[in-house]
């Protein structure tokens, strides 16, 4: 009966891979470009297009070729986004505009793409994995140097360092599809223009696109195509609990001792792995025969280190014995060769037991040779000694002690005429010392004890001769009794031990995670986060966060731990490119500690650093595994902590901008009714003569100037509420630029004022009273903060993207770096002609101007002295002939 069980983390995965909420991503994989990824990436899509299917292009990069941009026509195309970057304008892929039109199959070429800054993710990959959570398919395509794992290889033979990658996990649920041709074809096609334009495919010919290269690229891409298939095959046969080896690749499984001669094995098996280009695990059996003393760990720690290092999957894995574990790993892994050290040989044992128990394991077994031991020198005063050591098992003294009451006890009880069962007493010592001690000393006191009962309680007595066969089955009953229970009990106590070392695991998991829930600061989470992982790996731990733009030490186990320069500085690596750094990573490897990042929401959240109190060891390569799991927890705990912190300042700006709101509405409604009646009395005075006009006329202005301030406080608390509603209807911006100027003309007076609006421009859909209260501040604000004999400027002026309004004026203009900063509420800039005034009036533009869908911008004048604030007014704000019915 087939006991076989599927792998739930296998059938997780198969699972996913069949959601069809998900997209399915399919990757067009090439060895260099010009092997025609994209031609065959189009073709296919046709296919699906002709058979009925909607398909879309998001992005396709034809480089010129003739050929693919022929296959491009008859697909509807989204047009790309323009973004503005330094001055440049750049056109990247619109995320949004896909998800919006939401199609069955997307086109999105060169999957290792960098986006431009200002697109919501940094790499193309990404944006692909938010298409594929919508539920779109996606066809991409891909050169074999951009994953990250083949870059350094990449870079070591074609002396260029490619900067586009991706992580290989992209790959691990996709279908690959190896777009190949021979290196020579391809050198043919870049000679005849078809890849890149003559100079650069002469420059090319000379440095990457060599016949050496292109053959070492090709051979990565097929290399690769077929681990990705092997790894999906492993997943549908541990998805569905299929058995067997299925070797349609080689896979290496590499059994890993502690003792002198685990490092040769580990090379050998590496050594193997590279002969073959198989991926391959290092595995170290725990079958709890012993306590593993001081040296036996440090070798096992080196080993697993090195094996680590050497680019393998490490783990520990307890079992109830080294074939046990051995075979259970290789049926897991589908390991088709394992590789193990060869067995000491003692006594009288002449073959190595191991490899005759994984006979039918069917795999192939590699047993590395042990190295010649060093010739012992002669026997000298104490070799005696040293083998009484060796003969004696631990727990034998107490034993014997155990096994001298139990005789003193028999002879009690011989004394009362019953020695019938006394041999039964026997059996305690034996069971104990097993239960306790092991096997061989459970063995060893089996053996006395039949001794003792022979010597004391069978006749003859007192000596170890056997008078009556039937006391001669007595004892040899009782040593193999003995015997049996003996290794019960210590393969029950090996089975404890296990169970406890992981259980011990498994509770400090928990109560980590239990201790998280409680934990409301950064600095106890690190405490905790130190203590633990210091009580797990035995090493010293230290947890850095950032502030102030710099790493800080928030906690660490011994507290007195301190970061020299370099470490410092490999711990901002990790932090910054989220990746382990420093001593057993592939990455600035010279320093003394590990750095390994804890992250939460795709970012890193704080890196957390270890170091071996012995500097020249390493940290044990097989517990990370479990270090990575509390990490990931405490990674969430932090994200926990950010947020609430997070919440409870909102809550706070929340309360504060609330009260704000109620006092400014509080205040400008008040201010409002007798301000309107100071104002309609001072209009109705008639004045006696020319100084009282005069007088009159100023208290009017002042009066006016202070209701457009309460006019503000209104509007603001209107923009701060969202209570900002508007009425769209065609606007001649003459008409209004006019009316703007004349509720001003007692503010402007006498000042100079230019209006550049061609009677030809198009209406434009906007509201005209919230336009009015833009111009109205735009205009008060040049007037106030320039000078008064300086001109103000009004222009109108249409490009191809709609339309700009803008207010000039020849003021000091603005300071560096402020141009976003100066529409922000109750903002004042020092040192510009924007300081004073109540900072309202340019937050009101900004906040009306959004509401009509407008844009507000600002920045210093290029021809001249001063500053320029402009209203832009898409295309699609335009009053056009035909939306007139």
């Amino acid at each position: 009966m087939n006991t076989a069980r599927p792998d739930p983390d296998a059938l997780l995965r198969a699972l996913r891979r069949q959601d069809d909420a998900r997209g399915r991503l399919k990757v067009f994989l090439g060895a260099a470009p010009g092997v025609g990824k994209t031609y065959e990436m189009l073709i296919q899509a046709a296919r699906r297009r002709d058979a009925g299917e909607d398909v879309v292009i998001g992005v396709i990069e034809t480089h010129g070729r003739a050929e693919t941009e022929q296959r491009v026509a008859g697909f509807e195309i989204i047009p790309r986004r323009a973004i503005d970057h330094r001055g440049q304008t750049l056109h990247e892929m619109d995320l949004d505009a896909i998800l919006t039109r939401h199609p069955a199959l997307v086109l999105i070429d060169e999957l290792a793409h960098t986006n431009a800054p200002g697109c919501r993710h940094d790499k193309r990959w990404q944006d692909v994995e938010e298409v594929l959570n919508a539920g779109i398919d996606v066809y991409s395509t891909l050169n074999v140097q951009h994953l990250e794992s083949l870059n350094d290889v990449v870079a070591s033979f074609a002396r260029l360092r490619v900067r586009e990658t991706l992580p290989d996990r992209v790959l691990d649920h996709a279908e690959i599809e190896v777009v190949d041709i021979p290196p020579g074809e391809l050198i043919e096609r870049l000679k005849a223009g078809k890849v890149y334009v003559p100079q650069e495919a002469s420059r090319a010919l000379a440095h990457f696109f060599s016949h050496s290269n292109l053959t070492a690229l090709r051979e990565l891409a097929l290399r690769r195509a077929a681990q990705a298939v092997d790894v999906q095959m492993l997943d549908y046969l541990r998805a569905h609990a299929l058995e067997g080896t299925w070797a349609a690749g080689e896979r290496l499984l590499v059994a890993v001792g502690a003792d002198a001669g685990a490092l040769e094995v580990v090379r050998a098996g590496k050594r193997l792995a590279d002969s073959l280009s198989a991926p391959w695990t290092a595995v170290h059996i725990e079958t709890g025969h012993g306590a593993p003393t001081a040296s036996s760990r440090e070798m096992l720690s080196a080993a697993l280190h090195l094996a680590s290092q050497l680019g393998a999957q490490v783990a520990t894995v307890p079992a109830g014995g080294l074939a046990e574990g051995l075979a259970h790993m290789a049926a897991d892994l589908r390991a088709t060769i394992v590789v193990m050290g060869q067995s000491a040989r003692r006594g009288l044992f002449r073959r190595d037991p191991l490899p005759a128990q994984l006979a039918g394991l069917g795999a192939a077994l590699h047993v590395v040779p042990r190295a010649a031991p060093p010739r012992r020198p002669s026997r000298a005063r104490g070799t005696e000694f040293d083998l009484a050591a060796w003969l004696l098992p631990p727990g034998l003294l107490i034993s014997g002690a155990l096994i001298a009451c139990v005789t003193l006890a028999g002879v009690m009880f011989a004394a009362l005429g019953s020695v019938t069962n006394i041999a039964l007493l026997y059996l305690l010592p034996v069971m104990l010392a097993a239960t306790r001690y092991g096997l061989w000393t459970g063995i060893v006191t089996g053996l006395l004890s039949s001794l003792a009962y022979n010597f004391f309680f069978i006749p003859p007595i007192h000596t170890f001769t056997i008078a009556d066969p039937q006391n001669l089955i007595t004892v040899v009953v009782l040593l193999a009794v003995a015997v049996v229970v003996s290794h019960m009990a210590g393969r029950l106590r090996d089975t404890a031990m296990l169970s406890r070392a992981s259980a011990v695991r498994s509770s400090a998991l928990a109560g980590f995670a239990r201790q998280l829930t409680g934990i409301g600061a950064a600095g106890d989470l690190g405490r905790v986060l130190c203590e633990e992982g210091a009580g797990l790996l035995g090493c010293y731990t230290v947890l850095l966060m950032p502030q102030d733009g710099a790493l800080v030490e928030i906690a660490a186990s011994p507290p007195d731990t301190a970061l020299q320069a370099l470490d410092r500085v490999v711990a901002q690596w990790a932090f910054d490119n989220r990746r382990p750094a420093g001593r057993g990573s592939d990455t600035l490897s010279a320093a003394e500690w590990l750095f390994l990042p804890v992250e939460a929401g795709g970012q890193a959240l704080a890196v957390l650093g270890v170091a071996h109190p012995d500097a020249a060891q390493p940290v044990r390569a097989d517990l990370l595994p479990m270090l990575t799991s509390f990490l990931d927890q405490a990674g969430l705990a932090l994200d926990r902590i950010r947020l609430e912190t997070e919440r409870g300042r909102m809550r706070r700006l929340e309360e504060r901008d609330a009260l704000r709101a109620a006092l400014l509405s509080s205040v400008s409604h008040d201010l409002r009714t007798p301000l309107t009646a100071v104002i309609g009395l001072l209009g109705n005075l008639m004045p006696a003569d020319a100084e009282q006009a005069r007088v009159l006329a100023l208290a009017r202005a002042e009066g006016e100037r202070l209701q457009r301030f309460v006019a503000n406080l209104l509007d603001m608390v209107r923009i701060e509420t969202g209570a900002v509603e508007w009425r769209p209807e065609p606007v001649d911006l003459a008409e209004a630029v006019s009316s703007a100027v004349h509720d001003l003309r007692h503010l402007l007076g006498a000042r100079p004022l230019t209006i550049a609006i061609a009677p030809d421009l198009p209406l434009v859909r906007l509201d005209p009273r919230l336009l009015h209260h833009c111009l109205i501040n735009l205009i008060e604000n040049a007037a106030h903060y320039s000078p008064a004999e300086t001109p103000i400027r009004i222009e109108a002026r249409q490009d191809g993207d709609g339309l700009d309004l803008a207010v000039i004026d020849e003021g000091p203009g603005l300071p560096r770096g402020a141009e976003a900063r100066v529409f922000e509420t109750f903002t004042r800039l020092e040192g510009s002609d924007r300081k004073g005034g109540t900072g309202l009036g340019l937050a009101i533009v900004k906040g009306f101007a959004e509401a009509m869908g407008l844009q507000a911008r600002a920045a210093n004048r290029t021809d001249g002295r001063g500053a320029c604030f402009t209203l832009h007014m898409p295309g699609a704000l335009l009053w056009k002939e035909s939306d007139h019915k």
